[in-house]
């Protein structure tokens, strides 16, 4: 069935763009001669600016076989955008996800980032960051984190949507290509310096944005040195209002609301009007869902960037050249938290509700009063900083006018560090609380019934000192040969990787809890907290963080401070090595005017996993390792007609793949349940995911610098990884553990060495797929009369369609529907652009929490605004906008599925950048 489904897919696409290059093709064979007749009289002008950059880009699209899209730097060292996901995010089928403000991943096609590599100066890169927002949190998967590098460092990316055998496995999605810029680019003296200030509207602060960049080439251009240097800071402050999900007391499961018979309820009838607990019935009320943890918000963080390259390139004979790239780049972030929340979660049946008014669904509180409620202030601290460095040294050596050789090895290492200091005060006497969403569904009105800003309502409790290390580290080879034939070319080559995670935690223990927050707590730091929210965001008290260090935290340990300590059950290492042959044919064949350009080849690929856990026993640490090893084979074929001068008709078939999440490898810190005789962990025996792909598509480059096309696309990827129950023995290697866990009692317990146990774990055995076309349109409108000939339009669609599984759910972080639109106005001395960025809502996890169907977030709509004036030849005075229209981000739940409700709702202003940029 769901091979029919797929074919009837791709014939519908065949017949789709048969027809649509049947309807140009007349017209193109007519364009193309008229043009060629008029191209003998034209002067060629290089075109420049953002312009010139989408040409360039164009060219390389077209004379691809596969299906590539590329972003060109206007300049050296002048990358489009300020963050590398913004100018992805112009490309069909990209879809980007922000944090604080900044493009952090990339979606291709629908997928998550766990299913898009990402490569560096041709390795793959290892890239962590820690969290700006209320997302929060070190990444230890796949996805790579754009946001660590300034895109003043690059020159060009690819992004790769359908793979050829030649290319390094790993992305399902698809690869993106990072190029840092080297001297042989553009041989001779190459100078840039360019500054800028940001002002942010919410912070008021302006942050320093700083680039320089020297090039040049010796020796009759020979050999060449590259250096360029971009340090950045940032502010940021995200305000705003959350909930933390909905629920209610019948799902929470600690008992109904206090009875109150005075209690009024307005608005709409409760639709649930037999709302039971524990087989008793209750007060409807206990049916209605309620925000958990209703809070004021706010992130902030202090962000410093450096970043450096340097290429040497050195052409010791016409058929040699060596290439020694490096780059370097660090991210540090401050970061402070801050939320104050009254306590639905887990004591309903302490608090006594006074009046609810019910929306109109009938189905939530949208309004209420509620006595008995206890709150907390939540302050935390968190220090991180990543470190990320690159080696590669790379060579070609023509061996003979047919024989090609290339050769690269290289080193990255990412080293990511978070520390986090957080403190509760917590309210000591209950009051009352009320809050009405009537006005802004998304931002209450809020009561307390007392003073909210005197410590000496609090305590001061619960201080979670944590930290957090990911370093990763990936070293690769490679080797591939070119054999030019007289009417075809053959390529073959062979890579290895060695690539290692080390994630482990640790803490700081025994923190003194204090009665009362008074000489720990001080006033919100910022008197404006709120703007924006039309006075619904209320300003509280917050920890002093330095008061808390001098006063507890320097006299622990006996007056000798803090010790850091491995929480040794939550660390791990997984080690992957992998080792790839494939061979590689690409031929061109004429037919009658038409010109079928192929690529063909297969590439096999053995991997192996060392996982290595940890299992503390007794006050010891045993050490469980397991290895686990699988291989794959991968074809490729792509094809690319030129049908006329102007039509490019593109077919791609293959498979490709993507390795687990390394973090799911993890064989260490198991739970067993010895009675009923389960046990959650992870899985070191997972196996790759691979993806049957089919790739169609038709364009038309109607004219100079234009395009009109359509690409169609289909997934269907085997050995989806889900957490699920599996009945088998358990592993050897944790029988120590158990022999010294004081849960497992012989006799009572179930036998775990020789009966079956429920493993509750990661697996290879679900499906999932995904199709749907990308349309774009480009043309520079220079047919218009002065003025007007330097406007532009980029503009494209991605429509993404998933298939369903039985319980009715499809792919997390999915948008169906995702636009772009730019229009750029550029003359020889000044121009502009405004670009703008939609997708749909999207839904992040299928299995929401607190009795929520679905967590997901609204699809925000970004516009950012570009210009530039050149005073001369060397010297351009630039403007950049951010988030012009100051969108906010909006989390939600869709509570029983039906409904949407607001779990975060914050923004970060718009940022103004004027700057100069000198070239020479």
């Amino acid at each position: 069935m769901k091979n029919q489904h797929k074919l009837n897919r791709l014939m519908t696409s065949m017949l789709l763009a048969g027809s649509l290059g049947a309807t140009f093709g007349t017209y193109a064979q007519q364009s193309s001669e008229t043009s060629e007749a008029a191209a003998k009289d034209v002067e060629v002008i290089e075109v420049k600016g953002f312009r010139g950059s989408l040409s360039r880009a164009l060219f390389e699209k077209r004379q691809t076989v596969n299906n590539k899209e590329t972003i060109m730097s206007e300049d050296v060292g002048k990358f489009p955008d300020l963050n590398l996901t913004e100018s992805l995010q112009r490309v069909t089928g990209v879809a980007i996800s922000r944090e604080g403000g900044e493009g952090r991943q990339v979606t291709l096609r629908g997928l998550s980032p766990s299913y898009t590599r990402t490569t560096l100066n041709g390795m793959e890169v290892p890239g962590s960051s820690d969290g700006t927002d209320s997302g929060g949190g070190i990444n230890t998967g796949r996805g790579f984190d754009f946001n660590i590098f300034a895109s003043e460092l690059f020159n060009r990316i690819d992004i790769q949507k359908a793979p050829t055998a030649s290319m390094e496995e790993g992305g399902i999605a698809g690869t993106v290509d990072l190029y840092s810029a080297k001297p042989f680019d553009k041989p001779g003296l190459q100078v840039v310096a360019s500054g800028q200030g940001g002002y942010n509207d919410v912070t008021g602060e302006v942050d320093p944005r700083l680039a320089f960049m020297i090039s040049n080439t010796f020796a009759d251009d020979t050999v060449g040195v590259l250096f360029s240097l971009a340090q950045s800071d940032r502010t940021v402050r995200q305000e705003g209002f959350g909930t933390v999900r909905w629920t209610t007391p019948e799902l929470n499961g600690r008992g109904a609301y206090v009875e109150n018979p005075d209690l009024v309820v307005n608005g709409a009838t409760p639709a649930n009007s037999n709302c039971q607990i524990d087989g008793a019935t209750v007060s409807p009320v206990n049916c209605l869902w309620t925000p958990r943890l209703p809070r004021p918000d706010f992130f902030g963080n202090e962000q410093d960037r450096l970043g450096f390259t340097g290429s040497i390139q050195w052409r010791p004979t016409d058929d040699l050249e060596l290439t020694f790239d490096t780059l370097h780049s660090t991210l540090d972030n401050n970061r402070t938290m801050y939320n104050f929340f009254e306590q639905f979660r887990n004591t309903f049946q302490n608090i006594t509700p006074i009046s609810v008014t019910v929306a109109d669904n009938g189905k939530q509180v949208l309004a209420g009063t509620f006595d008995g409620m206890n709150s907390r202030i939540e302050s935390r601290q968190q220090i991180s900083t990543t470190e990320f460095s690159q080696f590669v040294l790379s060579g070609k050596y023509m061996i003979s006018d047919q024989l090609v050789l290339d050769a690269m090895v290289g080193n990255a290492k990412s080293d990511a560090r978070s520390e986090q200091y957080r403190y509760n005060m917590t309210s000591i006497d209950s009051h009352r609380f009320s809050f009405d969403f009537s006005n802004n569904p998304n931002a209450p009105v809020t009561t307390y019934g007392y003073d909210v800003n005197n410590p000496s309502n609090y305590n001061l409790t619960d201080g979670r000192l944590r930290a957090g290390d990911t370093v990763r580290d990936n070293t690769t080879a490679k080797l591939d040969l070119t054999y030019e034939l007289e009417d075809m070319t053959i390529k073959t080559g062979l890579a290895l990787n060695d690539r290692e995670v080390n994630y482990y935690e640790s803490e700081i223990k025994d923190f003194p809890d204090q009665a009362s927050a008074t000489g720990f707590a001080t006033d919100f730091p910022y008197s404006d907290f709120g703007t924006g929210f039309d006075g619904t965001l209320n300003s509280f008290i917050v920890a002093d963080f330095g008061a808390i260090q001098s006063q507890l935290l320097d006299t622990m340990n006996g007056g000798n401070g803090i010790e850091w300590s491995v929480r040794i059950g939550s660390s791990w290492v997984v080690q992957e090595e992998t080792t790839a042959l494939y061979l590689e044919a690409n031929k061109e064949f004429y037919l009658g005017d038409m010109v079928l350009r192929a690529n063909a080849g297969g590439r096999y690929v053995d991997t192996t996993t060392t996982s290595t856990g940890y299992l503390p026993i007794a006050g010891n640490v045993d050490t469980v390792k397991i290895s686990s090893s699988y291989d794959n084979f991968l074809p490729a074929l792509n094809l690319a007609l030129d049908a006329t001068d102007d039509i490019v008709l593109r077919f791609g078939a293959s498979k490709s793949m993507t390795r687990p999440s390394l973090n799911s490898l993890n064989p260490g810190n198991p739970s067993f349940d010895y009675i009923n005789g389960t046990v959650s962990s992870g899985n070191p025996n997972l196996e790759a995911m691979v993806s049957t792909n089919l790739d169609l598509g038709f364009e038309w480059y109607f004219a100079e610098e234009s395009l009109v096309a359509v690409n169609f696309f289909d997934k269907e990827i085997d050995n989806e990884i889900e957490r699920e129950n599996e009945t088998k023995l358990v592993d050897a290697a944790y029988y120590p553990f158990i022999n010294a866990d004081d849960q497992y009692e012989p006799g009572i317990s179930e036998n775990p060495f020789e009966n079956p146990f429920d493993h509750s774990i990661p697996l290879n055995q679900a499906t999932k797929a995904v199709s749907g076309f990308e349309a774009v349109y480009q043309q520079p409108l220079s047919f218009l009369p002065a003025p007007f000939n330097g406007l532009g339009i980029l503009a494209n669609y991605t429509f993404v369609e998933p298939e369903l599984n039985e319980q009715g759910e499809g792919i997390t972080g999915l948008s169906e529907n995702s636009y772009n639109f730019t229009l750029y106005y550029e003359q020889e001395n000044y121009g502009g652009r405004i670009s703008m960025n939609k997708r749909d809502d999207y839904i992040t996890d299928f299995s929401g929490s607190n009795g929520n169907v679905e967590h997901g977030t609204t699809g925000p709509t970004h516009v950012d605004v570009s210009a530039f004036y050149n005073l001369n030849e060397n010297l351009t005075f630039t403007l950049e906008v951010i988030n012009l229209t100051d969108e906010h981000e909006r989390l939600y739940t869709t509570g029983d599925g039906t409904l949407n409700l607001m779990r975060e709702y914050n923004h970060t202003g718009t940022t103004i950048f004027f700057g100069a940029r000198y070239t020479m």
